[in-house]
């Protein structure tokens, strides 16, 4: 869910850092980050944006692997905006009728065989 960003790419920055290992990337079914983002809106009374509501669903997982393991960390994430102007993909969910989407490698293949070669 791309939710009202608009921008599906990153930062050079945020890129340099990913390159270097500074920072790692995940993915996380849309389901799941709805969900995690309807348990965040309960407990702490603000409606996160989808974007946002990738990190919270990370959030949710690793603090679940700690509690497992026992290991103590300190997990923080950025609260990116609200989702006020999301509220049809809320209803969307809460409806039951979003659904997870996985793109095959021959579909990744189709899109960026559109690219413009810039050798």
């Amino acid at each position: 869910h791309a939710g009202g960003l608009r921008y599906h790419g990153d930062s050079a920055l945020l890129s340099q850092l990913y390159h270097d290992g500074y920072v790692s990337a995940a993915a996380v079914q849309q389901t799941d980050v709805f969900k995690a983002a309807v348990l965040f809106a309960r407990s702490e009374v603000i409606l996160p944006a989808p974007e946002s509501s990738h990190a919270i669903a990370y959030v949710i997982q690793k603090a679940l692997e700690c509690r497992e393991t026992g290991e103590a960390k300190t997990i923080f994430f950025n609260l990116s905006g609200h989702g006020d102007f999301d509220l049809a993909a809320y209803e969307e969910y809460l409806a039951g009728r979003l659904r997870d989407f996985e793109y095959t490698e021959d579909m990744l293949a189709q899109g960026l065989s559109t690219l413009p070669d810039i050798g």
